[in-house]
């Protein structure tokens, strides 16, 4: 099995021959721009996170909403429910009463 913090757990040694094997690979003035544009890479990755974060707590809080609405409705229903028994009970009691 391979340890993920084994394939970045660079020393000194190591990164001096990763930065001159980018060195020879992209030359001095590239570098630069690699750069720019690895940054610009990272901050739309953190930027798509942060809207996915919030849509995803838009939809948590839009579904918790919804299942409130739903309970509402049945404990209204079967208030309801209650009621008209009672009251047809009531009627019952007075027919019966006369």
């Amino acid at each position: 099995m391979f340890n993920s913090t084994f394939l970045f757990n660079f020393l000194g040694p190591e990164m001096i021959v990763i930065f001159f094997a980018i060195l020879l690979l992209f030359g001095g003035k590239k570098i630069p721009e690699l750069m720019k544009g690895i940054g610009k890479g990272i901050r739309e990755f953190n930027t798509a996170k942060g809207t996915l974060e919030q849509e995803l707590k838009a939809g948590m809080k839009e579904e918790e909403e919804r299942e409130q609405r739903e309970k509402d409705a049945r404990e209204l229903r079967e208030l309801r429910e209650r009621e008209a028994k009672r009251q047809r009970e009531e009627q019952f009691i007075t027919r019966e009463g006369k």
